[in-house]
């Protein structure tokens, strides 16, 4: 028998695969690929900032265009007399002329407007076609003269809003699996086992995590098991 055959390694080295680093999957680092989802973003968000910015100038344009066809200025579509239970909540108000309450309803029938074009324009960014009140309170948020409004508008809808607001296209596509915002929520009617902020954060198919769950699990049941072991009274 040849010794020397017998000795040598029939798996040479060079043919096991090399472990590849994940960064390089798609030939590009990390870092590379986050600056450029970064960069498409903004290109993005600026492409959708200039068409907001021209509906608002072909919004006031044509505000301005109906305004000076106004003849009969007593045709509104809010009533008056809501107008001026509005203009005497505040106590300085003694009287109020003809005038101010229709000019008072037409400055608020263009806030309006103005309120649900920005309101719809977001419900589009969304892919939506119902208007919601997290779609008013984006409107709020990113509109300075809407800033009287955030103590009006629930905190729980501004809440969702700034969530909706980060951006989906930075996480990159080869990246951690730790980036992503998975929770893990136990059966109500469970024991809790160990520390719950270790479930938090983690995804749910994490292998770490079912480590975590099964020993002290076990535990549970191994326990009362060696205390049971008892001696009998005919050992005594």
């Amino acid at each position: 028998m040849d010794q020397q055959g017998y000795g040598t390694n029939p798996y040479q080295p060079n043919h096991m695969p090399a472990a590849s680093n994940p960064g390089s999957v798609t030939g590009q680092p990390a870092g590379a690929q986050l600056e450029q989802h970064q960069l498409a973003y903004q290109q993005i968000h600026q492409q959708q900032q200039q068409q907001l910015q021209q509906q608002r100038q072909s919004f006031w344009t044509n505000q301005y265009k109906e305004i000076d066809k106004v003849t009969d200025f007593k045709n509104h579509s809010l009533p008056l007399a809501r107008i001026k239970k509005i203009m005497k909540a505040d106590e300085d108000v003694k009287m109020i002329s003809a005038e101010a309450p229709v000019i008072f309803a037409r400055a608020c029938e263009m806030f309006i407007l103005e309120l649900t074009l920005q309101s719809w324009n977001h419900t589009e960014e969304n892919k939506r076609r119902t208007l919601q009140k997290n779609d008013i309170a984006a409107a709020i948020t990113r509109t300075d003269i809407f800033d009287f409004l955030v103590d009006i508008v629930p905190r729980e809808d501004m809440k969702d809003e700034a969530l909706a607001s980060i951006p989906r296209g930075t996480i990159p596509v080869g990246g951690p699996v730790d980036a992503l915002p998975y929770c893990y929520m136990p059966h109500p009617h469970a024991s809790q086992v160990g520390n719950p902020g270790m479930i938090m954060g983690k995804p749910v198919t994490d292998p770490a995590m079912y480590a975590q769950q099964s020993h002290p699990y076990m535990a549970q049941h191994m326990w009362p098991q060696g205390s049971e072991q008892q001696p009998s009274p005919s050992d005594h």
